[in-house]
């Protein structure tokens, strides 16, 4: 079995993180990761304070493994973050957090709390301001990924990372969704790997089984970085592309921004309304080209076992190989 220092910091047996993707997690998705012995984690950004202690109590009522909550700093709410403190969880990630956000606060109240912070990244200097801050364990979240990431891609990105913060252990994300991507994540120097394509089509994802049939069907070719579903929903990330299936309202807005931003109410309402009724050519499928390596759609808790032994297995056939 795999063992890094990501296993005893977060007290599983397997150094597989489910990414806190906001409304794409839920309460069984977190609970199955941490019960298969990876680590799972809710997002909880918009949530109202009640809402945080309503989720995570629910969360404890399906495991009793270690599992935590993820903030977005640009729009934390104060009294969220505050409940979430109270909870006394393993784990409280953190990510996007606008220049003039003082990490370092963030980080201590963390700390006061008994939990440990993780921050996730897309460039050297960002993953330095939070080692420097006192973040537990860092994030290399690459440009392959779905949702929102940077310009740099993991495979440059997780060794400059590991330079930049050592000896504080790293995660990879972004284009991983089996134990290939895991054991190249090692081989980079991460400690473990933090994945959000992968595990959003698995069962117990909130998605529409529609949705989820989507990233079955894509190649990973067909995702595009874009603003596009951003400035539908109104909201400007610090720095960030979202990248996305690229479908029928992709394309129909794509070079049109100007004219989005103009009629970004209707976008939204026809964004939203095509996500809850499993439209997936007009919906916003924020997901990674590491669809690509995706062809069925499987229990969470079968996803960990199956990347952790994957990757087990490729390392030691590597060993050999070198060995002979």
């Amino acid at each position: 079995m795999l063992h890094t220092r990501i296993c005893d910091l977060l007290n599983v047996s397997h150094p597989i993180v489910l990414g806190g993707m906001a409304s794409a997690t839920s309460v069984p998705l977190v609970a199955a990761v941490s019960n298969a012995g990876g680590f799972g984690t809710l997002g909880v950004t918009n949530f109202s304070p009640s809402q945080v202690r309503e989720q995570v109590a629910a969360v404890r009522t399906l495991t009793s493994k270690p599992f935590g909550v993820n903030f977005l700093l640009f729009e934390a709410q104060e009294a969220s973050f505050a409940a979430a403190l109270e909870e006394h969880l393993a784990v409280i990630a953190l990510a996007w957090a606008r220049p003039e956000q003082d990490l370092r606060r963030y980080v201590r109240r963390i700390h006061d709390a008994g939990s440990l912070a993780m921050y996730m990244v897309s460039e050297a200097p960002e993953a330095v301001r939070a080692a420097e801050a006192g973040a537990d364990i860092i994030v290399a979240q690459g440009s392959e990924g779905g949702g929102h990431v940077g310009w740099m891609a993991s495979m440059t990105l997780v060794p400059m990372v590991v330079r930049a913060v050592a000896p504080l252990p790293v995660l990879a994300a972004g284009g991983i969704a089996d134990g290939r991507g895991m054991a190249a994540a090692l081989a980079l120097g991460a400690e473990g790997v933090l994945l959000g394509t992968r595990f959003l089509a698995s069962d117990e994802s909130p998605l529409h089984p529609n949705l989820k049939q989507a990233i079955v069907r894509s190649n990973g070719h067909d995702t595009v970085l874009t603003e596009i579903p951003d400035i539908a929903a109104g909201r400007v990330w610090p720095g960030a592309m979202a990248r996305t299936l690229r479908n029928r309202f992709v394309e129909h807005w794509a070079g049109r921004e100007w004219t989005l931003r103009r009629h970004a109410k209707a976008a939204r309402e026809t964004m939203l309304t095509a996500r809850a009724n499993g439209d997936a050519d007009h919906a916003a499928i924020l997901i990674g080209q590491d669809a690509g390596l995706i062809d069925s759609i499987l229990p969470a808790g079968e996803l960990v076992h199956q990347i952790a032994a994957q990757a087990e297995r490729i390392i030691a056939e590597l060993q050999s190989i070198l060995r002979s």
